[in-house]
């Protein structure tokens, strides 16, 4: 995996939230052999698609240290994304995998493992002003945002100073952001959503084959 693979946009050891800090510091002590901190990114910042979701997997990315990697999640978006041609590669749950993404990034509103995948509030707002806002300016051909869930959804809203009640999130909902980005909105691909059928495999599938008609 070359460093162009994966973006340190918070320091592993990022200790600004404390409750998600001592979190992950009991993960480390009970799996030392997980990546257990504040996970990169992943792709490069040229790409005109960032893909928004809400925070590390405590098996899948907190494990593996690669964003979406090692849970069904993750099984579900790099299955979408190869059969639409935005990666390359074999996906095989690792961060060394070799799977390379193509004019898409993938990232977090919250870069630590919150417990039972549920940040706080405060938590959302401290990465989001933190890293999320400078990762989203540092972006200079992003035309695309695909937000999956409605945490996302309202760290991306609140970051481009739009209003909550104007912007619900909805399923393939999309907004306008600014003159060249778009939001589009998807239901996370979690497993919970999948296995009970508010998103099916079909669906999603139908979301990022969208996202080529969007660029």
């Amino acid at each position: 995996m070359s460093a162009a693979d994966l973006d340190y946009v918070a320091p592993k050891e990022c200790d600004k939230c404390p409750r998600l800090y001592e979190f992950i510091r009991a993960q480390d002590a009970e799996h030392g052999d997980w990546y257990n901190g504040a996970v990169p990114a992943f792709g490069s910042r040229e790409a005109e698609i960032l893909i928004v979701g809400l925070a590390p997997g405590l098996k899948g990315a907190n494990a593996t240290g690669r964003p979406f990697t090692g849970d069904f999640a993750g099984d579900t978006l790099y299955d979408a994304l190869l059969k639409f041609g935005f990666a390359t590669g074999e996906y095989q749950k690792r961060a060394d995998d070799g799977v390379r993404l193509h004019n898409l990034r993938i990232t977090n509103a919250v870069k630590c493992v919150p417990p039972q995948n549920k940040p706080t509030a405060d938590e959302v707002n401290q990465c989001r002003d933190s890293y999320l806002i400078d990762e989203l300016k540092s972006m200079t051909n992003l035309k695309v945002i695909l937000a999956l869930g409605g945490i996302a959804h309202k760290a991306l809203i609140k970051t481009y100073g739009l209003s909550q009640a104007a912007h619900p999130f909805g399923h393939f909902k999309s907004y306008q952001l600014q003159d060249e980005i778009t939001l589009l909105d998807s239901y996370h691909c979690s497993r919970y959503n999948v296995q009970t059928n508010r998103l099916t495999v079909e669906m999603f599938d139908d979301v990022i084959k969208h996202l080529k008609t969007m660029i």
